[in-house]
């Protein structure tokens, strides 16, 4: 099974925030849409970096809340680790174990075209031990 199969189900819109903004601005986004990461980028098509939850929270522990007030690019990680669509989903579960990150940008020639997060990949995970289950039962249901 392909990270295809997560974004079909899932959609591909990722939430995405400029450098030059405020980690103040990129938390509230963080809180208003519900989310742990926000990928960074210029247009919304290239990957510059991606900010998450702990990052900020190292931030502020480190400098205060003064902080809050520098732009993203500052606090963001510059070097991501991406996957295509075309990537088995045992693979992003072992960058992100081997890793320790939570989130996976979808790259496509150069572009963003989807999220994977580690919440999406247990879900997917949980659905197919189910169906395994399930097929199990009806086969020793009709042995």
């Amino acid at each position: 099974m392909s990270v295809a199969r997560i974004l079909s189900q899932k959609g591909r819109t990722v939430v995405t925030v400029q450098p030059h903004r405020t980690l103040a601005e990129a938390a509230e986004l963080l809180a208003e849409r519900g989310i742990g990461a926000l990928v960074v980028s210029d247009a919304g098509l290239t990957v510059l970096g991606i900010i998450s939850e702990r990052d900020m929270i190292r931030a502020i522990a480190r400098g205060g809340s003064a902080v809050l007030e520098h732009p993203v690019s500052r606090y963001m990680t510059g070097r991501v680790i991406t996957c295509t669509r075309s990537t088995a989903i045992e693979e992003v579960m072992e960058l992100m174990t081997d890793g320790r990150f939570r989130h996976v940008p979808v790259v496509e020639e150069g572009h963003l075209v989807g999220l994977v997060s580690i919440g999406d990949v247990v879900k997917h995970r949980i659905a197919s031990v189910e169906a395994e289950q399930q097929a199990l039962r009806e086969y020793i249901a009709t042995a």
